[in-house]
């Protein structure tokens, strides 16, 4: 039996905080102790973990005495506020916002990707974007391949990047439209019921959002290629979970959409899904819940003459693999030399 760990879950009554919880119990993380923290009103709200009642404590300066590991999903403000206090206490913090991703000092790690990049923290560890993460797993094994030169993307992102809050609101839009009322607009930026906007998270001076930016700077640091070009647009869906994205990648070398298929069916975190002929292709609805990433309509890109160029489609669980899944892996990772 391995050493086991002094576990905290920061943000513990959101969304991805509840996924965090329910990730280390399936993957049978080795925890001695769990320890779920959020802001006072959630005091005293209790979820199982292992069949126990654990109750959720108020996340003070204090927490983290004792801790071993403390995945934070609070938000960016709560994370910089205690990353000191946390990384004082002699704890390993893996951060699900985006306060430290660009650091230079503070590794950005998808495990199946740069999985070594782990043993180089200084206390904090970042998980990426959820469509970073989510696009890199297949990206990055094709380019270990055929060497990627440039990437445009589009995504298709569900209301749970929003948080539990949007889900709820594109539930509550839909059924005021299907009952013939008037939609109301509280979380996100417009109507989500019966449409979709390309607008996530705040417009910058160059014309990109800054979710865009975070896939292009984000993919840049995670794979190791400071020049590679990449634009993208994101777009936000009526889909309560998982992110879809259309990706149209340029090699240095030639690659055929057989090749691809070959190359993704052995990269670990990716599931090949495209048997047109069947109508199988990567859909939100089949990568919800799912740990691994779908690819499918691989096919050669027809604007090109020289065979460089690939389109693909995938689909990944946003609040797992985007979230949750990914800050547990680095843990394992974290602990891997330990067990």
């Amino acid at each position: 039996m391995g050493k086991s760990y002094n576990v905290a879950v920061v943000g513990a009554t959101g969304a991805v905080g509840i996924e965090m919880m329910e990730t280390l119990e399936k993957r049978n993380f080795p925890v001695s102790n769990l320890k779920l923290l959020a802001s006072a009103r959630s005091v005293g709200k209790t979820f199982k973990f292992h069949g126990k009642d654990i109750a959720v404590e108020e996340l003070t300066p204090e927490s983290f005495k004792g801790v071993d590991i403390a995945l934070f999903s609070a938000g960016g403000s709560i994370s910089k506020e205690y990353a000191k206090y946390c990384v004082d206490a002699g704890a390993v913090m893996i951060d699900n916002s985006s306060a430290f991703r660009m650091d230079p000092d503070v590794p950005l790690v998808v495990p199946e990707v740069n999985g070594e990049d782990v043993f180089k923290h200084k206390g904090i560890i970042a998980n990426p974007n959820c469509t970073t993460a989510i696009m890199c797993v297949v990206v990055y094994p094709l380019h270990k391949a055929k060497k990627l030169k440039r990437m445009v993307a589009s995504t298709y992102q569900a209301a749970s990047g929003g948080g539990a809050k949007a889900m709820q609101e594109l539930l509550d839009q839909t059924r005021a439209v299907l009952e013939g009322k008037e939609p109301e607009v509280k979380v996100m930026a417009q109507q989500i019921a019966f449409n979709l906007f390309p607008h996530i998270d705040v417009f910058q001076e160059n014309g990109y959002t800054k979710e865009e930016m975070k896939m292009v700077n984000e993919t840049r640091k995670i794979m190791h290629l400071p020049d590679v070009q990449i634009s993208c647009t994101c777009v936000r869906v009526p889909v309560l979970r998982a992110h879809s994205e259309s990706l149209n990648l340029e090699f240095e070398n030639p690659i055929t959409p057989a090749e691809a298929r070959e190359i993704l069916e052995k990269s670990p975190g990716v599931e090949v899904m495209d048997d047109v002929a069947n109508k199988v292709y990567p859909m939100p609805i089949l990568a919800t819940r799912k740990y691994d990433v779908l690819a499918g309509r691989i096919r050669q890109d027809v604007s090109r003459t020289d065979g460089k160029g690939l389109d693909i489609f995938v689909s990944g669980d946003q609040l797992l693999k985007g979230a949750a899944l990914n800050a547990v892996q680095i843990a394992e990772v974290l602990i891997s030399k330990e067990q």
